[in-house]
């Protein structure tokens, strides 16, 4: 869908490939230098020195964070989906996001499909492997700032993340409020202050592919 430059601009700034999980897609695909990615969010996880196909063939298939409607409007490759780059919604409702915007965690885990779902789009060999998310994860989804709640108060953060818009202002509003008086009081870091100094976060992200 197209966006608008403003828009554009926003998700230049707040999301972008996470390297980590790059490098995790490129191994994976092997060494197929065609690549035909279905996306549900806004980032690209093609690797850079592979070249995207939009319609026909290619050497690999990579299915990018997608959610149960896509799929649904989505064809199955004949032989299945090379690698898909997903999240595990029980992994998601776990979060410490819950805590302070159930809603949000609630409606965006709903999108989602079970980890045995995409396995079975990978085929019956399908390996599951999960990417810890690291603290500088650049890629802003909400996992994204585990260790850095703060970041979720910018609206343009928040922006560049669907999952706020699949609640309404009021409810998105005493989210954002819950978290502010969560990091005010000191209560946040008292539960979750050890996050701080975490360098991973074992979190929602599984990268599924054939051996």
């Amino acid at each position: 869908m197209p966006v608008d430059e403003d828009t554009a601009a926003l998700l230049r700034r707040h999301r972008r490939a996470e390297p980590s999980f790059l490098r995790a897609v490129a191994k994976a695909l092997g060494s197929a230098p065609t690549v035909r990615e279905l996306r549900s969010g806004p980032v690209s996880y093609v690797p850079g020195d592979r070249q995207p196909v939009g319609d026909g063939t290619a050497d690999a298939t990579l299915l990018t964070f997608p959610t149960t409607a896509a799929l649904e409007r989505a064809p199955v490759p004949e032989d299945g989906w090379s690698v898909v780059l997903g999240r595990d919604p029980d992994r998601l409702r776990a979060g410490w996001l819950a805590e302070y915007a159930p809603e949000v965690v609630a409606a965006e885990a709903d999108t989602l499909p079970a980890v045995e779902q995409l396995a079975a789009l990978v085929g019956p060999s399908a390996e599951v492997v999960r990417l810890p998310v690291p603290f500088t994860c650049v890629d802003g989804f909400g996992e994204g700032y585990y260790a850095r709640p703060e970041r979720l108060l910018d609206a343009d953060v928040r922006a560049a993340d669907p999952a706020w818009r699949l609640v309404d202002d009021l409810t998105a509003r005493r989210s954002v409020a819950a978290l502010r008086n969560a990091l005010a009081s000191g209560e946040w870091d008292a539960r979750f202050g050890t996050l701080r100094r975490q360098p991973m976060l074992d979190g929602s992200v599984v990268l599924l592919h054939r051996p």
